[in-house]
């Protein structure tokens, strides 16, 4: 039987250099590339898959991808469903932050506290929805006749 390229999951963050939600949904990104899920993960550019590029847009075609916006404008979940197809799943920081009850992140260059809190619940709800995507992929394989 020959054997299939290792499956990964594409994480697509937004790039909002504007605020500080921005500044986490790429830190957890990185974390979850390096640190978390290094070997079962790929970040796409944001802007390079909105200006056409046609690598990162054929990768969430075949790939999975989860995205990672900072704000209810939801940049990310958009350009991947308008390019590529529906994310598998999608993160929104300002929501995941306010429903764990912590403080508003600040600061662009340097993230406060609450900064920092909010890459870290980021990161790992990211890394869970990374191994809940890659699981289903698993659990439909088995299961195909």
């Amino acid at each position: 039987m020959p054997s299939l390229p290792e499956r990964k999951v594409g994480i697509v963050a937004c790039s909002g250099e504007e605020l500080a939600v921005g500044t986490v949904t790429r830190l957890a990104a990185l974390r979850v590339l390096h640190d978390l899920r290094p070997g079962r993960t790929v970040t796409i550019c944001l802007p390079l898959f909105l200006a056409g590029g046609e690598g990162d847009r054929a990768f969430a075609r075949f790939h999975p991808t989860i995205t990672v916006d900072g704000c209810s404008l939801r940049c990310a979940a958009r350009g991947t469903a308008r390019y590529s197809g529906a994310p598998a799943a999608s993160i929104v920081v300002d929501e995941l932050v306010a429903g764990q009850g912590l403080p508003r992140p600040d600061g662009r260059r340097r993230l406060d506290e609450a900064g920092r809190q909010a890459v870290d619940l980021t990161a790992t709800r990211l890394a869970a929805m990374v191994d809940e995507v890659l699981g289903a992929e698993s659990c439909e394989r088995e299961a195909a006749p």
